[in-house]
């Protein structure tokens, strides 16, 4: 069976052919990076117009990668939601176009079903049930699996998401958009320890996140810097100019370096306290920031003495793609029934805050 998965959820432009639930034919990504860059976020307009443009030739170039043509396929996914409803429309308005023209069925997918969905392309032995981690720039949210295709929440983030907040903590020291690797880079060389930002929501029970706290606290840092003369190092909280001076980067990646481990330290602190009370054969972490170095070796060291096995997809699976939609596509083909010429598809929808609960998307 071969499977269409297009994503548009965001600012990737996606389209992949997976062949049986697994096998990649293609996965073609067109980022927009440089468009937002400018901008240090995502602007949904220039989001939206982009998808428009690309759609069509980022298809053409996953149908010659796969040596298929739109006939050999069997069925089509598409992101429903969550995500910008503009970006999301693109995506849902091509697939049923494509889905109307070649009498094929169209699946709706779940985005963040898509990214845990992800670790099924590269493990097919993931035990059950297993606690998932969905880390990205508009995710922080953590769920029990007890079996493939059935989620239940138990937290998520109250503001801030992990991606986000590395986003705007890269926007105030200037470094560029977007700002995860950047940060996770420039702090390979910094001491995680210089300075101990807070680690929110810690004390509670809840499964909550919040990452704002730890924004701020990196912002009001910075404002009490001072020169090796004493002076402050930034007049307001623009923090312009950067200082040029040989002691600024070695000082800027400790700070880095201690934010990044703050964060880890919360995430795994609170996958971890999940596992234990649903009693998890295994954690899997996906979403954009499953690529940060420090969470991986946080989450490896403290699962690493008890055993239990965790998984992270490779790191062109954990940001957008639309392999991981595919995938995703299929099983539910595979296990509910789709009708394949009633085009009841036709009344499909964005859904920009659609939740993932059960065992369907609602």
């Amino acid at each position: 069976m071969l499977v269409l998965g297009i994503e548009t959820s965001c600012d990737d432009t996606a389209v992949a052919v997976v062949e049986n639930s697994k096998h990649i034919r293609a996965s073609v990504v067109s980022s927009q990076d440089q468009i937002h860059a400018a901008y240090g976020g995502i602007v949904p307009e220039l989001a939206c117009r982009s998808h428009i443009e690309q759609i069509r030739p980022v298809l053409e170039t996953a149908l010659a990668q796969a040596q298929v043509t739109l006939d050999d396929i069997d069925v089509i996914g598409v992101t429903q939601g969550p995500g910008l409803v503009g970006a999301l429309l693109v995506g849902i308005s091509f697939a049923k176009a494509l889905a109307y023209g070649t009498d094929k069925p169209l699946v709706p997918v779940h985005h963040l079903e898509g990214h845990i969905s992800s670790i099924y392309l590269e493990h097919d032995d993931v035990p059950y049930p297993f606690v998932a981690l969905v880390v990205s720039g508009g995710h922080s949210d953590l769920y029990v699996c007890p079996e493939r295709g059935h989620y239940q929440l138990l937290g998520r983030t109250r503001d801030d998401a992990a991606g986000e907040c590395f986003d705007k903590v890269a926007k105030m020291l200037h470094l560029g958009y977007p700002g995860g690797p950047i940060i996770d880079k420039l702090a390979q060389t910094g001491n995680p320890a210089h300075v101990h930002f807070p680690r929110a929501m810690m004390a509670k029970e809840t499964f909550d996140f919040s990452f704002s706290g730890v924004k701020t606290a990196v912002r009001t840092h910075l404002l009490q810097l001072t020169t090796p003369d004493g002076e402050p190092i930034f007049a307001d909280d623009t923090f312009w100019p950067i200082p040029e001076a040989p002691w600024w980067e070695p000082q800027r990646n400790d700070i880095l370096a201690s934010f990044q481990q703050a964060v880890a330290d919360v995430l795994v602190a609170k996958t971890l306290r999940a596992v234990q009370q649903s009693r998890a054969q295994a954690i899997a972490v996906v979403g954009g920031v499953a690529c940060n170095s420090a969470l991986r070796h946080a989450m490896q060291h403290a699962t690493g003495t008890e055993g239990l096995p965790v998984y992270f997809p490779s790191p062109r699976f954990c940001t957008d793609n639309a392999a991981m939609i595919a995938c995703a596509a299929a099983y539910r083909y595979q296990t509910q029934a789709w009708a394949d010429t009633s085009h009841s598809f036709l009344d499909l929808d964005a859904h920009p805050n659609l939740m993932l609960t059960g065992s369907e998307i609602s």
